[in-house]
């Protein structure tokens, strides 16, 4: 049974207040908050076993490399990868995304006037990186464009894959807007039309709702621990094991080498030859704990918990006028993006709600590609996690008595209505 007053026990941050009034966190999109079990899991392995991990004889590092590959395990299963070297560290998505770029490039894996294919609704992590490799390599860069509702506009794929085309990277998820890109479409329009390789950011669909790599026949996959419950600085690369084996490596020295000398350097098997440097071993542990954690509330769970929350806010957010929801048209997960008439800028609506304790995203949310579209300077981005509820609207009642639906009195609609999307222990 999903008990949301249990999973709150869990997270000691959302127990205190905020600028007087308790803390309604809405901000999961960018950072979510972690539970005890990964924050003790965190705190064992500096205090019980920190040691470097691989190459140690004593007893503390072979507990801790025993620890941290454990933990790679955890994700292959949790991913459902093939092999557990399919599952490289890394520091967040970001790195992961950069590392695949700058490997192909080493690799000599595109040339001159090559394409490389990516979504409108892209964070800055997957435009740069690519933008980065077409300066290098002379490939040039394409657009999957989108409509007024945030939906790709696929039928680009149907005219412009083709053998010119090596890769293509889109996200799962739009942080931005929380739209779910159809992944299986797209993964089957590029096999059908081009020998691409295909890769996904994932860093805003695996926390919430299951993955599996193989069945999605994606070639990478990338996620960051942070936003599933897991300490920042910690992300994850999935790599199809044939692909990683033609890669050459994106850091060099550490980890990654079988042998070295001054004449020549080979190169570590999977993963580590993609390993360099000394990891984030407590880090890379607590994602593991992370997984458990996430495993015990049910993936599924989570999901449905979260889509009621979507629903719920989107509905109320929609009694508010002059208020507009961008994609709200679009099949979304667990965001909320949107604009106020009359309130000014995106960051006045995140002042007022700070000073209430509830915590959003204002701005463009590395995402200015879209916010160019829309012709808007940036969105008040309301996201939930397994810790958000619905529940305890005293304070919004309270609100409610202030205003009307006027527009010289939207903000304070504004704020009794998205105050309703709280927490039970509110």
């Amino acid at each position: 049974m999903f008990n949301i007053k249990e999973i709150r026990n869990q997270f000691p941050i959302l127990q205190q207040q905020v600028n007087g009034k308790p803390l309604v966190y809405l901000d999961n999109a960018a950072s979510s908050q972690k539970p005890i079990s990964v924050l003790e899991t965190w705190k064992k392995y500096y205090e019980e076993i920190n040691a470097n991990v691989h190459r140690g004889i004593h007893t503390l590092s072979q507990l801790a490399t025993e620890e941290m590959e454990n933990s790679r395990k955890k994700v292959q299963h949790f991913i459902n990868a093939k092999h557990d070297f399919e599952v490289i560290f890394t520091r967040g998505t970001t790195e992961s995304i950069n590392l695949v770029a700058y490997a192909l490039g080493n690799s000599n894996f595109l040339k001159k006037d090559d394409e490389i294919i990516i979504g409108y609704l892209e964070h800055h992590s997957n435009i740069v990186p690519w933008q980065m490799l077409c300066e290098r390599t002379g490939a040039k860069l394409k657009v999957i464009p989108m409509d007024e509702n945030g939906i790709l506009q696929l039928d680009f794929l149907d005219k412009n894959l083709s053998e010119k085309t090596k890769i293509v990277s889109v996200n799962h998820v739009s942080n931005a807007l929380g739209i779910i890109n159809p992944i299986e479409e797209i993964i089957a329009k590029v096999r059908k039309n081009s020998s691409a390789l295909m890769m996904i950011d994932g860093a805003q669909s695996v926390p919430h709702f299951e993955i599996d790599v193989q069945k999605l026949d994606c070639d990478f996959f990338a996620f960051s621990g942070h936003k599933m419950y897991a300490p920042m600085g910690v992300g994850i690369l999935y790599g199809k094991e044939e692909i990683l084996e033609k890669l050459a490596p994106f850091h060099g020295g550490g980890e990654m080498i079988a042998t070295c000398s001054f004449e020549k350097t080979t190169y570590a098997a999977l993963p580590f030859k993609f390993e360099a440097g000394t990891p984030n071993v407590g880090g890379n542990i607590a994602i593991g704990a992370a997984i458990d954690f996430m495993k015990k509330v049910g993936v599924e769970n989570i999901r449905n918990h979260e889509n009621e929350l979507l629903n719920y806010a989107q509905k109320r957010l929609l009694e508010i006028d002059g208020l507009k929801i961008y994609g709200e048209k679009a099949n979304r997960t667990s965001v909320v993006s949107f604009n106020l008439e009359g309130i000014g800028i995106a960051s006045d609506v995140g002042m007022i709600l700070d000073k209430l304790g509830i915590a959003v995203r204002t701005g463009h949310h590395c995402t200015q590609p879209i916010m160019e579209f829309f012709k808007i300077a940036g969105t008040v981005r309301a996201s939930f996690a397994v810790y958000s509820g619905v529940q305890h609207l005293r304070r919004g009642r309270c609100f409610s008595r202030r205003g009307k639906k006027s527009s010289k009195n939207a903000h304070v609609n504004f704020k009794y209505n998205l105050i309703k999307i709280k927490t039970p222990e509110i």
